[in-house]
């Protein structure tokens, strides 16, 4: 039996389009639909579905509601459905808060340039969450974040996130399976890279919110996330982190205890200014695959600090970072990679891992205290 299916939306029009293209992979089954999110509720109790895609606006509950409440009794993998809008981009990332693991542009023409590429992203999407193990939470409250947010600060993405305090012992396991305590390699470091595509949303706002104000590096992000996205979701990490985050604009210098997040559709670069560095942001070439793409960023970055840099390929589908960690190795730069249990999809992290690129494997909860320790701030 391939991975059951729940689709939830208010258009019958749009419940019948995802069951048509779900139904199209033999591994996948649609077994129900629902038209509101108290009927999602209730179905995901009754059918226990592997994967759930879900609208945002629809009555009676709204998805963002039924996702919470999805979470708190069966938890399972969602995927979102959004428009690209302002406020399409800031309702799916309350959905992400809320638990949800991936979005999609409820316009297929947004998804990809033509049907059968968007069909086929749509199943990748559905069968890689369906892949992923949920858990009940705990019984007992989380703690909220003791972080001096800026005026702007927007609530936290992701359960996962609610972390009080950093770990104090932090485990990191080689990529042999070794485990023991992170030490830092006293290498010297100019610039921290951090790639990341499906679960990248809320593993940034996890290990970003750890930091503290003065980071002695530059930080670039590069998350597969359209362009009406970005904007909302720099401006959420830079309400709740105690570095700066900013969505990256083309000149920008270099600054250390600053992040820069590529902007959706382009593609950012590096280029050694002095003693510094200068991004350079252009709109992304209709062939590429990613905009902004992992591999362009972190392949800029090894001809302008060549090794002087800290990479590290997070959660996503996909390869998108293992050739550019390939030049940043070649170079002399350090690359590690999120460990497979703590992925919700454990793709561009395996890439490289496979490949030998990456030196260790670090479970999410443990990533932010290690790249502080080895940045020299431990």
């Amino acid at each position: 039996m391939g991975i059951k299916v729940l689709i939830v939306d208010d258009s019958s029009f749009f419940r019948r389009r995802v069951s048509e293209i779900v139904k199209q992979d033999p591994e996948l089954e649609v077994i129900g639909t629902a038209s509101n999110g108290a009927e999602a509720v209730q179905m995901a109790q009754k059918l226990s579905p592997q994967v759930i895609t879900m609208d945002i606006e629809m009555p009676v509950m709204d998805g963002i509601t039924a996702v919470k409440k999805i979470m708190e009794s069966t938890p399972t993998p969602i995927l979102m459905f959004s428009s690209l809008t302002h406020d399409g981009a800031k309702a799916t990332l309350d959905a992400l808060e809320a638990g949800a693991l991936d979005f999609l542009p409820k316009r297929f023409e947004d998804i990809a340039t033509n049907k059968e590429d968007a069909t086929k992203l749509l199943q990748q999407r559905v069968k890689a969450l369906g892949r992923r193990r949920m858990f009940r939470p705990a019984a007992r409250p989380v703690a909220k974040p003791q972080v001096q947010a800026k005026p702007t600060a927007s609530r936290p993405l992701g359960r996962t996130a609610t972390t009080a305090s950093k770990p104090v012992a932090t485990p990191v396991r080689a990529k042999t399976g070794a485990s023991g305590p992170s030490k830092a390699s006293g290498k010297h470091y100019k610039l921290l890279l951090i790639g990341t595509s499906t679960g990248g949303p809320v593993a940034l706002q996890k290990i970003l919110t750890q930091f503290p104000a003065n980071y002695p590096h530059p930080i670039l992000l590069v998350q597969h996330m359209p362009a009406a996205f970005t904007p909302a979701f720099a401006n959420r990490l830079n309400g709740l982190c105690k570095i700066g985050v900013k969505e990256a604009e083309n000149g920008d210098v270099l600054r250390p205890g600053q992040a820069y997040l590529a902007p959706g559709g382009m593609q950012m670069m590096i280029e050694r200014s002095g003693g510094s560095g200068r991004l350079k942001v252009i709109p992304g070439k209709a062939d590429m695959n990613y905009k902004p793409s992992v591999d362009i960023t972190f392949a800029s970055a090894s001809k302008a600090f060549s090794s002087d840099v800290l990479a590290v390929v997070l959660t996503g589908m996909g390869a998108d970072g293992r050739e550019g960690a390939r030049m940043l190795k070649s170079a002399g730069a350090v690359i590690w990679a999120q460990d497979e249990a703590s992925c919700v999809v454990y793709g561009m992290p395996q890439a490289v891992t496979a490949a030998g690129i990456s030196t260790q494997s670090i479970a999410l909860d443990h990533m932010a205290d290690a790249i502080i320790r080895e940045s020299g701030r431990g």
